[in-house]
């Protein structure tokens, strides 16, 4: 199959995902007091705000797509210094926060499924990545996916 077909089924899967965990948010199977979803909305801002400086830093590279875009560079500083993906940290942190302050178990399980389906999704654009960017197996070697590392990002 192309992977143009395929990128954009993940885009599809990543948006079935998304509009589902909403979808559960009105429901009460655990206590969503104050600090609790306090905890959630600081997730889903500070998960958004990455997003965006995320997607500003990529400028013409952006593609709605996991599929690398002809003719951009390797971006590998901003917030990429730090991680190979922070769109998609920002997105799961997000989802994360929704699911905090959802207090629905439906909402959580889509949350874990959210969380892996990003997995396999960056697994499959890094393989691209490193067909586009002969660079790009040395950069993921030293940065890592979704979580910068405490210490701070590798020194080259």
């Amino acid at each position: 199959m192309d992977r143009h077909v395929i990128g954009w089924l993940f885009v599809a899967a990543q948006a079935i995902l998304l509009i589902a965990m909403v979808a559960f948010v009105g429901r009460d199977d655990w206590d969503t007091s104050g600090w609790v979803q306090a905890i959630g909305y600081v997730l889903v801002g500070a998960g958004l705000l990455v997003v965006a400086a995320g997607a500003l830093r990529l400028g013409a590279a952006l593609t709605p797509t996991p599929v690398p875009t002809q003719g951009a560079e390797l971006t590998t500083s901003g917030l990429y210094r730090f991680v190979r993906h922070p769109i998609y940290t920002g997105v799961l942190a997000a989802v994360i926060g929704v699911a905090v302050s959802a207090g629905s178990l439906p909402t959580a399980l889509i949350a874990a499924a959210t969380i892996a389906f990003f997995n396999v999704k960056a697994r499959w654009e890094e393989a691209r990545l490193a067909e586009r960017y002969p660079d790009y197996p040395a950069y993921a070697a030293t940065t890592p996916r979704f979580l910068p590392r405490l210490r701070g990002p590798a020194r080259r």
